[in-house]
């Protein structure tokens, strides 16, 4: 027979009964399940830096439905709250009620909600930091073997070696206390994730930006002949000049149990007022009349970390507690009051570094020239944060 002569062939038919794999729809069974939906994003989609740091940190103020699994000596559980003085809207109600059947619950209006609302405009977490840093030291490497192939120390001025071996070499030393003595410290005392993250990073920042001076020292100890690599040793402890910000330094590692002003003194008074001052201000404006186009390399990584990034998560952070809903006046008075002591020990400090201006042949811009830049820079910042520039800048 042919094809079309033969008779249809008896194949039983599939009957669905629904019972199979695949038939019953789940409420996570959308593409939406691709994605976490515990918490609101910031924008419209949430992002892979919002997946990987928001709520990862339990919480039973949340999520976590039988309380804090550890706590303290002294009876504080968790992240409390009052690690610091700064407050946010929902932060004096009482903590929801735990137990059995309500650590599923989603809470709208849960305590310290303020504190979640935070997000960083860098979105940083484990690999974007990575990737950052290693492009950083990859760049900076590369600039200093070019200037040792090419020679490039040997057109420095004389009293321009003094001047590097003894003040950029005494700048690692801030670097590495704020890295390891600020912000690797306080990571730990933030309510939420988000703020360990960012702070995390800012620390590493500067333990890098650290590491890349103290490598290039080396460097130059072995390309300049005479060059002394532990001259930076001497300035830290003994020179007039580095006193008055050594003294503040060591001030924010003492702050009295308060992430919140170590985090804002740090970015928003002392690195506009003595850390560009010293970095953009003076070694990155007489570097170049020196004879020396390797060393604001090095400085403007560093800077730009601060100026870039680590600036823009201090204001995300500090920006809306000045308008929070609930205690907006509240915070208002307490930064200004931060501002009022800050200032004045940042602006003394500056101050006693003003001999560092005369000391390369060529001469940078006048001290009292760079010294306003800078405070016209904090004004700024400040102002962008709701706050009024204190009295005290005056000085």
């Amino acid at each position: 027979m042919t094809t079309a002569q033969r008779p249809e062939r008896s194949v039983p038919k599939p009957q669905f009964t629904d019972a199979e794999a695949g038939a019953q729809e789940f409420p996570d069974s959308g593409a939406s399940a691709r994605r976490y939906n515990y918490y609101k994003p910031a924008k419209r989609k949430q992002t892979h830096y919002e997946d990987v740091t928001v709520d990862v940190q339990p919480d039973p103020r949340h999520y976590l439905a039988q309380g804090w699994i550890y706590g303290f000596a002294d009876g504080s559980r968790g992240y409390p709250l009052t690690w610091t003085k700064l407050k946010a809207w929902g932060v004096d109600k009482p903590e929801p009620e735990n137990g059995v059947g309500t650590g599923n619950n989603h809470v709208e209006e849960w305590p310290a909600h303020g504190w979640h609302e935070f997000r960083d405009p860098n979105e940083e977490w484990e690999m974007t930091f990575y990737r950052y840093n290693a492009n950083v030291v990859r760049q900076t490497t590369q600039n200093v073997e070019n200037a040792r192939q090419a020679k490039a120390f040997d057109n420095w001025t004389a009293n321009w070696k003094t001047f590097v071996e003894r003040n950029v070499g005494a700048w690692m030393h801030i670097e590495h206390i704020l890295g390891l003595y600020v912000f690797a410290a306080i990571n730990r005392s933030c309510p939420t994730n988000m703020h360990n993250t960012a702070m995390v990073v800012n620390s590493m920042h500067k333990i890098r930006f650290a590491q890349d001076l103290a490598l290039y020292n080396l460097t130059l100890s072995e390309e300049i002949e005479g060059f002394d690599g532990t001259a930076h040793l001497d300035a830290w402890n003994n020179d007039a000049e580095w006193q008055g910000i050594r003294k503040v330094v060591e001030a924010l590692t003492a702050v009295d149990d308060d992430w919140g002003e170590m985090a804002f003194a740090t970015n928003v008074v002392f690195e506009p007022l003595l850390g560009e001052l010293f970095r953009s201000n003076l070694v990155q404006q007489a570097a170049a009349g020196n004879g020396d186009f390797v060393t604001p390399t090095v400085i403007g990584a560093g800077e730009y970390d601060y100026s870039q990034r680590d600036l823009r998560w201090t204001q995300a952070c500090f920006g809306p507690l000045t308008q929070d809903k609930e205690f907006a006046a509240y915070n208002k008075e307490l930064m200004q009051g931060w501002l009022s002591k800050w200032v004045p020990r940042c602006l003394e400090a500056a101050r006693a570094m003003q001999p560092l201006w005369s000391q390369p042949d060529a001469k940078p811009p006048r001290f009292e020239d760079a010294l306003d830049r800078a405070k016209s820079r904090f004004a700024g910042i400040v102002t962008e944060l709701g706050l009024e520039p204190p009295k005290e800048l005056s000085q």
